[in-house]
């Protein structure tokens, strides 16, 4: 007869249950596991007495002539504690008295319940061991669970194993560039780069971020969009704008022959900028417009934008051309030019709203259906 044997040395199920001891049998182990459940969840005698239980069901399915119990030591010294599993287990022998030779396979929760195996092996062979290491546990039992699971979670792999990842490879790539004659500081430099931009880049949550926008320009380029050129164009045109306004600077300051004051600087910057600028936003508007129209969405007052954008660049080209004196690539303004600007500017604004108001208005099936 195999006897599955659950051992408790320190007796965490007679102090927190009150249920006497030794427990034998299926049905009151597993009362006992229950009782001792409700009243520790986190104690990891509760596992092993269920995993007593279990073992039992399954060699019991087996055919195998078996039975299960529960044994107790006592709350201080080992040697103490191991003398009253031995009486208990004495009492188990007793009450098992079937003829037949009994032999054990232990059921623990570490190696502290481990040292009353030779206790038992004085009564009757041992046929086996089985330590349950619970995942509850706050020791180092549940370590290798810890790190399984955070292994298996992609967020925190990524997270933590990828600078770990270059750390570890930053001093093999140095003896590899010095190999080679690179200087290692720039191989660490670059390394050290690389892992700060990645906590950073993790720190302000920004992969949504950079996900939706390769998202979006994923679905510009399969879905046709004409804005996606303009957008383009425009950005080239505005960086090609910014160098002007820096020349447009640097002819302004070679003709008064001193330092610029920040409002003349900023004057002279604007003039050979803003010019570049509208062309842009022009692009990038009829982009747009032209979108709208083959998505069935037009509205006539959509072509305000164009106007109200070649209306803008008018404004700023004249107020910034009023308080810079003739240099190469200045459009030096009088007082009588700038009121022309700005009234053409402001009508441009206007008429071109009430022209597509009225178009608008006037013209429904302009829109396609």
């Amino acid at each position: 007869m195999l006897l599955v044997l659950c051992v408790d040395l320190d007796d965490d199920l007679g102090r927190k249950t009150g249920i006497p001891t030794p427990v034998i049998g299926d049905e009151d182990v597993t009362e006992a596991a229950v009782a001792l459940a409700t009243a520790d969840p986190e104690d990891s005698d509760v596992n092993v007495l269920f995993q007593g239980v279990n073992v039992h069901d399954e060699l019991a399915a087996d055919g195998e002539a078996v039975e299960v119990a529960a044994v107790t030591g006592v709350d201080g010294p080992d040697v103490k504690a191991n003398r009253a599993v031995g009486q208990e287990v004495d009492r188990v022998l007793a009450e098992l008295s079937t003829g037949e030779e009994v032999s054990a396979v232990v059921i623990t929760d570490g190696a502290q319940d481990e040292s009353v195996l030779p206790v038992i092996r004085s009564r009757m062979p041992i046929d086996g061991m089985r330590r349950v290491v619970v995942r509850q546990a706050q020791d180092l039992e549940s370590l290798y669970y810890t790190i399984k699971q955070v292994l298996a979670d992609p967020e925190t792999r990524g997270t933590i194993l990828i600078p770990l990842g270059v750390l570890l490879l930053i001093y093999p790539l140095v003896v590899v560039a010095n190999l080679f004659d690179v200087a290692g500081a720039a191989v660490l430099g670059i390394l050290s780069g690389a892992v700060g931009l990645y906590s950073l880049f993790r720190g302000l949550g920004l992969e949504d971020s950079v996900d939706g926008a390769a998202e979006s320009v994923r679905n510009v380029l399969y879905t046709g969009r004409v804005t996606l050129v303009t957008y383009v164009v425009a950005l080239a045109l505005v960086v090609v704008g910014g160098v002007q306004g820096v020349e447009t600077v640097d002819a302004v300051g070679g003709v008064q022959g001193s330092s610029l004051a920040a409002g003349t600087t900023l004057a002279a910057f604007v003039h050979g900028f803003v010019q570049w600028l509208g062309v842009a936003g022009v692009t990038s508007s009829l982009g747009q417009i032209t979108d709208e129209y083959l998505a069935g969405r037009f509205r006539w007052r959509y072509l305000n934008a164009p106007f109200y954008v070649v209306s803008i660049a008018v404004v700023l080209f004249a107020v910034s051309g009023f308080f810079l004196p003739d240099a190469p690539g200045v459009t030096a303004l009088g007082l009588s030019e700038l009121a022309m600007a700005l009234a053409a500017g402001t009508l441009i604004g206007v008429l071109s709203t009430l022209a597509f108001a009225v178009a608008e208005s006037q013209l429904p099936s302009a829109e396609p259906v």
